[in-house]
């Protein structure tokens, strides 16, 4: 040896006290609870007592006109054949039971710049259907509302809105039904999600809600998202700046390409550029306990014909396994149209993989939290039987 221990003793002190700062640190976090296979959002004009109920009949009767036997099924979302009879049914009874994992109230691109007077009559609107399909058990699992971006001066919009419906839902049921979260579109830096959370801070004060009450999820889909000004990874400051409340992280593809200039014809969720921005985000999200969620297809069927349904659902199809395999559990859907696809696409993930991760599970006497996670989100969904768990 060149080196006596003693010459090294002040490296190996310096070892120790980091060694020490790590492990005082919290350790990383998983998200808890049931995630949602999808968001669906409806501009809050469109919204309705009914709307989850609509959205699964308009998606059950495409599923039927389109796709009448298990055939004509696999066909239209290349399924493996011994599974495609299973998947239907599946699928069938999932758009009559449960069409709608997530809803959000859209507010902000889907509905459109409106006069004060016109927006705060459709909050008034939304209060009362949201309060009675809460009264008929109507409500999804999980839903809420999208304000305006507070990029392009849609702040103030934005507070009026959510200030309104939640002091309007507050004086008509007496409470906030569980499952609410709030999205906050077009975030592209740290400094918007500090002014959001105290807004939400001093809007839980006014209504009397214990803190962190009102919890949101933000939505990336600029440059300045990922890479922020101070250059810097701008989602982990964004997720500090959150102080805790920030549930989910929705990435924007669409919109993310067309502002790196790509042409419209690769404008795309599976485009590589989209593919980059998702890892950044699973690199700058791990360990904080905060879910991811892919952004909106982009074919919509401009109407009922095979022509435009198939080709559509094809194409979503293609993009949520695309998004699975990428480990994008969750998605939009802007369109009843979507809902077949969004969940033949799933369903086909969970269940062509079962046998493989029941006999990993068996296995293995203390199986990975991603093998447990993986079938419980089948489980969640409706794509596989609880029983699989006992094994």
């Amino acid at each position: 040896m060149n080196l006596s221990v003693s010459k090294t003793d002040d490296l190996a002190e310096r070892v120790r006290a980091l060694t020490a700062e790590n492990a005082g640190r919290p350790g990383p976090a998983s998200a808890e609870g049931r995630q949602p296979v999808h968001t669906v959002f409806v501009p809050a004009d469109r919204f309705s007592r009914t709307t989850t109920a609509d959205w699964g009949a308009q998606a059950l009767r495409l599923l039927n006109k389109h796709t009448p036997g298990d055939g004509s099924f696999g066909a239209s979302f290349e399924l493996d054949p011994t599974l495609a009879g299973q998947i239907r049914s599946r699928v069938a009874a999932k758009l009559a039971r449960e069409p709608i994992e997530d809803l959000r109230i859209d507010f902000a691109d889907g509905y459109g710049e409106r006069s004060d007077t016109e927006e705060d009559g459709h909050v008034e609107q939304v209060v009362e259907a949201v309060a009675t399909s809460y009264n008929a058990q109507q409500l999804p699992h999980f839903w809420g509302v999208r304000v305006k971006s507070f990029s392009g001066g849609g702040h103030v919009r934005a507070m009026r809105t959510l200030d309104g419906f939640l002091t309007s839902l507050r004086d008509r049921l007496g409470r906030l039904p569980g499952g609410f979260t709030i999205t906050l579109p077009g975030v592209t830096g740290a400094e918007q999600v500090t002014v959001f959370a105290d807004f939400l801070d001093r809007l839980e004060g006014a209504l009397g809600l214990p803190n962190a009450t009102l919890r949101c999820e933000i939505q990336i889909d600029a440059p300045e998202g990922l890479a922020d000004h101070r250059g810097g990874l701008g989602v982990r400051r964004i997720l500090l700046a959150g102080q805790g409340r920030i549930q989910t992280v929705h990435f924007g593809g669409l919109t993310y390409a067309a502002a790196l200039g790509l042409p419209e014809e690769e404008q795309r969720l599976t485009h590589p550029v989209c593919d980059f921005a998702r890892h950044v985000l699973q690199t700058t999200t791990a360990g904080w306990g905060v879910r991811l969620s892919d952004g909106p297809p982009h074919l919509v069927p401009r109407d009922d014909s095979a022509d435009e349904v198939v080709p559509a659902w094809q194409a979503h199809a293609n993009e949520v396994r695309h998004a699975l395999a990428h480990g994008f559990y969750q998605g939009w859907d802007t369109d009843p149209a979507h809902l077949p696809a969004r969940y033949a696409a799933v369903f086909d993930f969970h269940l062509s993989g079962v046998e493989a991760a029941i006999g990993r599970l068996r296995a293995t006497p203390n199986p990975p939290r991603a093998l447990l996670d993986r079938l419980n989100r089948g489980v969640a969904c409706g794509a596989l039987d609880p029983e699989v768990l006992k094994g």
